[in-house]
């Protein structure tokens, strides 16, 4: 596994860890948050990691309130949130910024070996016109995250293979298809 193996990160139960207890797995990493309009994309995800944690992909979620605050809970309201609201069994990590000058280690890697996302809708679009009709800073540009649920696809060999919108849907054939790819 690559450099992203080493990076140090807390589970959302608090314990250290690093992306090479997934060594030899795809892993689909997104940055999450309980407050946003593409929260329901949990559901979605579960069933992706349903569908084929059995020949080798994990789903990682890292809670983020870097987006109008939408993530405001601690780790334990998160968990709890995880486990009743949207109940998912894949692995969650502490929260963490995933954007900006402090942005975690592991954002700056993953955004760093893709600095641009495969689009999917009119999402930026749509964020521009919200931002400036209510009077809010502008989306970030890219290479920054543009919201929650930014998804990168890293291979069994730690090397990021895609960078997905926030808008896209996990189920979107262009993230299966990319998954089978590098699962095969």
């Amino acid at each position: 596994m690559s450099t992203l193996a080493t990076i140090p990160v807390t589970t959302i139960a608090g314990s250290p860890a690093t992306l090479a207890d997934y060594s030899s797995k795809v892993l689909l990493i997104v940055n999450v948050a309980s407050k946003c309009g593409l929260t329901p994309q949990y559901t979605a995800l579960e069933a992706l990691y349903q569908k084929y944690k059995d020949r080798g992909l994990v789903i990682l979620g890292f809670p983020a309130n870097d987006f109008a605050g939408q993530e405001p809970g601690s780790d334990q309201e998160i968990a709890k949130f995880c486990s009743i609201d949207y109940p998912v069994t894949f692995p969650l990590f502490s929260k963490i910024p995933v954007t900006g000058p402090d942005k975690h280690p592991l954002y700056a890697a993953l955004i760093a070996a893709a600095p641009t996302h495969i689009p999917h809708g009119p999402w930026r679009e749509n964020l521009t016109n919200y931002s400036a009709k209510n009077g809010f800073p502008p989306p970030n540009e890219l290479p920054e995250l543009l919201w929650n649920f930014e998804k990168f696809l890293v291979g069994r060999d730690g090397n990021v293979l895609a960078r997905f919108a926030p808008d896209t849907p996990p189920d979107d054939p262009k993230i299966t298809t990319a998954i089978e790819q590098a699962l095969a």
